[in-house]
């Protein structure tokens, strides 16, 4: 399977394939609305401002499962997020990304970037960098700063 042969669930509950963002480098991150690393949100809406024009796109999937930090609902999650820090890019409904009950998109770009699922998402605000042709090049944890992989998304667009 590839990146584009998975199927994701916005945050307004419809169905769509990834397919969609063929041809486009991407931002994949595992987002909460009450954690630390919240305030990555401002760097994520500044990174999508700059480069979305070059082929450039994040896709956020809210994830409840560290400690509890995405309560809420998805239209309280998407309030919260367009109030807060004015976010214009996808937002998809809370997931699983570790576990029994993980997004199999998550179990993919843990086993492509590292060789096995095994290699759990350790924290909120993993951050995982794919190319236009679906290739996932790099994963950046939780501390590394959005504006801090500018560079990387530079050489791909």
């Amino acid at each position: 399977m590839t990146l584009y042969d998975y199927e994701v669930t916005t945050n307004k509950g419809d169905l769509i394939s990834l397919a969609d963002y063929k041809d486009q480098v991407l931002l994949i991150v595992n987002t909460a609305t009450g954690c630390g690393f919240t305030p990555q949100y401002k760097g994520l809406q500044d990174l999508y401002d700059t480069y979305q024009a070059q082929g450039f796109t994040i896709l956020d999937f809210p994830s409840n499962q560290f400690g509890g930090q995405a309560p809420g609902t998805a239209e309280e999650i998407a309030d919260f997020c367009e109030m807060r820090y004015h976010t214009t890019f996808p937002q998809f409904a809370k997931v699983d990304v570790n576990g029994e009950n993980a997004l199999p998109l998550y179990d993919f770009l843990k086993s492509e970037q590292h060789g096995t699922l095994t290699n759990d998402i350790k924290w909120n605000f993993t951050k995982f960098l794919v190319d236009r042709d679906g290739n996932v090049v790099k994963r950046y944890g939780s501390a590394k700063k959005p504006e801090s992989i500018a560079a990387d998304l530079k050489k791909l667009l």
